[in-house]
């Protein structure tokens, strides 16, 4: 295997993450879904948003808001609290690729209205051997990428509350060859989050509910350039808004009801199927088109995200994905979850169930989700999440 390995490499796992049986349909002239690096990011790390068809900006603040909303952690209602989610990815593909993530979060001052908070993920790519002309195998590499946030969230009012995170991502996709002298590195960016959370306590009839909505526009940095610079790709920068509507069934039994929507904030690529390949006028303009995309900023590329689709308003459209989920509580110590998760087929196709459950008691917390795929040859089926969590409130009160 040559130094194609990066290349070949970011394409599977842009691959396999954004589509599923898509490319088994005859969408030649409607197939375009965004491509990003670090393609990982995508991946929702915990078990109890995974379970609900992957959502979180506006659920109950939990330890791994930092992914889905870290303005939550304002209105968290204990002191602090660490989690470590493990997630064995494609297993019906592969099966040593796997996502860990670790996340806490402690409130600080004296008002309860503010948090610092931290996170830590790590994506193996599992292990890929390399070999020479001859089919002899000459490295045996452990591909990964990484992320490390510090987050930071406060009240504004009484139901309002903002939070940022700062982040650190690694990527390690290279391949070295020290018969031909030839080194690639690893791709290092900075990015940061920004967003906000509403949470209100409206009475209906004779019940008081609970009512609250976020947004967070997360992985705002640079680019991540792969191959010593030479292959820069958009982080994927990514717009989420949601809302969720709980309301008592009876004495200790909840039921939570939300919606998400997500766009990518990053310019769809030139394809030559809306430009004339049969002309030079035609093949220069899509030249010109493809220069202007790799060269534009990542913040250009923001504004750009919402007017750049080829097929216009409709194609736009395409471009959001939708989850809907449920979550049953009793008495915040058992849970019942379920949820969906669509994307339009030209865009990657991923469509599927979640369901989950977990309890909960003073110390410690477990969660676990399982997905089925709609289509029944995507990788994504059947995918496992457990997600394990402690309460530091808990554990004062165990030590005392």
């Amino acid at each position: 295997m040559n130094k194609t390995l990066n290349t070949i490499v970011i394409a599977l796992i842009s691959i396999v993450i954004c589509s599923s049986s898509a490319f088994a349909q005859d969408v030649k002239n409607e197939f375009n879904p965004i491509q990003t690096g670090v393609t990982s990011l995508n991946i929702a790390p915990d078990a109890r948003a995974a379970s609900m068809g992957d959502l979180g900006v506006a659920t109950d603040p939990d330890v791994n808001s930092q992914y889905w909303n870290p303005s939550k952690y304002a209105f968290a209602y204990s002191k602090g609290a660490v989690g470590l989610s493990y997630t064995p990815w494609l297993r019906k593909l592969v099966n040593d690729i796997f996502l860990a993530n670790l996340a806490g979060y402690w409130k600080v001052g004296y008002n309860d209205n503010q948090a610092l908070s931290a996170s830590l993920r790590y994506f193996s790519l599992g292990e890929v051997n390399t070999s020479d002309a001859s089919g002899v195998t000459t490295q045996s590499l452990n591909p990964y990428e990484m992320a490390f946030d510090l987050g930071y969230s406060r009240k504004l009012s009484e139901k309002f509350s903002m939070g940022v995170a700062f982040r650190y991502i690694y990527s390690d996709l290279g391949f070295s060859n020290s018969y031909a002298g030839d080194q690639t590195s690893g791709a290092s960016a900075f990015a940061a989050d920004i967003s906000g959370f509403y949470n209100c306590y409206p009475i209906i009839g004779r019940n008081e509910c609970q009512w609250s909505w976020g947004w967070n526009i997360s992985n705002i940095g640079s680019k991540v350039s792969y191959n010593n610079g030479e292959d820069p790709a958009f982080l994927p920068t990514n717009l989420r808004l949601g809302t969720t509507f709980a309301f008592p069934l009876a004495d200790y039994h909840t039921l939570a009801l939300s919606l998400d929507l997500n766009k990518l904030l990053v310019p769809a690529k030139p394809r030559q199927s809306d430009f004339d390949m049969d002309t030079p006028e035609g093949q220069q303009a899509y030249n010109d088109k493809l220069e202007d995309w790799e060269n534009m900023s990542s913040i250009s590329g923001i504004f750009n995200s919402f007017t750049d689709a080829p097929g216009g308003f409709k194609e736009e459209l395409r471009e959001i994905t939708y989850s809907v989920g449920a979550e049953y509580n009793y008495n915040q110590q058992f849970f019942i979850r379920a949820g969906y998760f669509y994307e339009n087929e030209f865009k990657g196709n991923r469509q599927y169930f979640g369901m989950g459950a977990g309890f909960a008691l003073n110390v410690i917390r477990l969660d676990a989700s399982y997905m089925i795929a709609t289509a029944q040859t995507s990788p994504l089926d059947q995918t496992l999440r457990f997600t394990l969590s402690f309460d530091m409130d808990g554990l004062k009160e165990l030590v005392r």
